[in-house]
């Protein structure tokens, strides 16, 4: 069972999100706050697998929220929902260390796709968030598409693969399956990954993957 924790100041938006996970038999919204305090203790009291949080709220925003969750609730991964226009908040909770980005008006399986993903350890990018933002990682401002395929050109075939499959949101243990490779393994190929790379997390990493174009030769799922 997949326990989320849904943060956001808009009851609406809490509603539409609850609605479409209640469909999912595999995971249960055990809490919910409307603000970034709230949200902070009610992950440090339920320790929930993923917290879904707003990236902007009154009192306490969704990125200080994120960034104290993450101090109090470590096993607890942080997926930021943002919506257009929000990239420079963006790239604030990359820096922060956030699992996964999903967009408030995107397809619903997205929504799925993203909590599954960064509750088995991997990180989860909504394909539009990551066009839109990559401009305005540091490595995209100076550098382009090429420079990010010459940065991956350091890389083993079987590193491109992993990596391709990081990109699209998939777990060390989903890449294994795929890739018919232990898990253990999987786990050096990534850590190899993001040295060779000179990255900080998975999410820069399939940040990197998508700027150089790599994500859609090895994706598993639709996203």
């Amino acid at each position: 069972m997949i326990r989320v924790l849904l943060v956001d100041d808009e009851a609406m938006v809490r509603a539409g999100v609850r609605a479409i996970l209640a469909n999912e038999p595999e995971i249960e919204v055990v809490a919910e706050a409307s603000g970034g305090r709230e949200g902070v203790r009610l992950a440090g009291s339920h320790r929930p697998d993923v917290a879904l949080v707003d990236i902007r709220m009154p009192g306490m925003n969704g990125l200080d929220a994120a960034a104290e969750m993450r101090r109090s609730a470590p096993g607890t991964a942080v997926v930021i929902l943002t919506t257009f226009g929000e990239e420079e908040y963006v790239v604030r909770a990359l820096d922060g260390g956030a699992d996964g980005f999903l967009l408030k008006t995107g397809d619903p399986r997205e929504l799925l796709l993203g909590v599954r993903a960064v509750a088995e350890g991997g990180a989860f990018l909504s394909p539009r968030v990551a066009r839109r933002v990559l401009n305005s990682l540091d490595h995209a401002r100076s550098t382009g598409r090429l420079d990010a395929r010459e940065r991956l050109a350091g890389l083993t075939d079987r590193e491109r693969e992993v990596l391709a499959l990081l990109g699209s949101g998939l777990s060390n243990q989903e890449i294994g399956a795929r890739l018919f490779l232990v898990e253990g393994t999987v786990k050096g190929h990534v850590s190899t990954i993001l040295k060779r790379l000179g990255v900080r997390n998975r999410v820069e990493a399939a940040v990197l993957a998508y700027e150089a174009g790599l994500v859609g030769e090895g994706r598993g799922r639709d996203a």
